[in-house]
């Protein structure tokens, strides 16, 4: 095995660990379609983010994405909790629109930048090696390496401290509500996790 090829298998297993910690959440919530739905959303405000500090490389473009995978979250809520459709139904309306609107905006006002639905979205894990992490000089790996890393040990920490609430919110909300928990709070924090863990990746 070569050095590049160590790199994207350990940029696979982090990112992998990162994901399942939040996704066993969503799974037991029967909510394993959010993180596909924000997953595409996110592409909308990276671009609206954008279009406000015209730089790729800033960091305000991940506060965006993670903003709207949030949004995506209150409006498929709202629209579920209109009685009218169920919450398969109302992501299965949410995230195309979004995502709609991220293309369009695109195409139409962003078509001379490298800003594209294949690169944010598709993404490729056999370019990691190239991108490295070099203070000063000394080679520490792969930047996809290290942000993820930090990501694993934050959903990690999190899990951790908030553990006993997760539980109690995904299992009994009704409990949790009771004992004084806010299952909402909860939730809307798990969604948040799910969101920059879908724009780090």
């Amino acid at each position: 095995m070569t050095s590049a090829q160590i790199d994207v298998l350990l940029v696979a297993v982090v990112v992998a660990a990162a994901c399942a910690i939040p996704g066993t959440f969503l799974v037991l919530r029967r909510m394993a379609m959010m993180s596909d739905a924000i997953s595409h959303t996110v592409l909308l405000g990276i671009v609206l983010a954008f279009f406000v500090v015209a730089d790729l490389n800033s960091p305000i473009l991940i506060l965006g994405a993670a903003l709207v995978g949030l949004l995506t979250v209150v409006l498929v809520e709202a629209l579920s909790q209109t009685g009218l459709v169920r919450e398969d139904t109302a992501i299965g309306l949410v995230f195309p629109a979004l995502f709609s609107i991220a293309v369009i905006l695109i195409s139409s006002l962003a078509g001379n930048v490298h800003l594209d639905s294949d690169a944010v979205l598709l993404g490729e894990i056999a370019f990691a090696p190239f991108n490295r992490f070099a203070p000063l000089g000394v080679d520490l790996g792969p930047i996809a390496l290290w942000v993820m890393g930090a990501i694993l040990i934050v959903n990690l920490a999190g899990t951790a401290l908030f553990f006993k609430e997760l539980k109690l919110a995904t299992f009994d909300p009704a409990l949790a509500a009771a004992l004084g928990f806010s299952p909402a709070l909860v939730h809307y924090g798990l969604m948040a996790v799910v969101s920059v863990t879908a724009v780090a990746v």
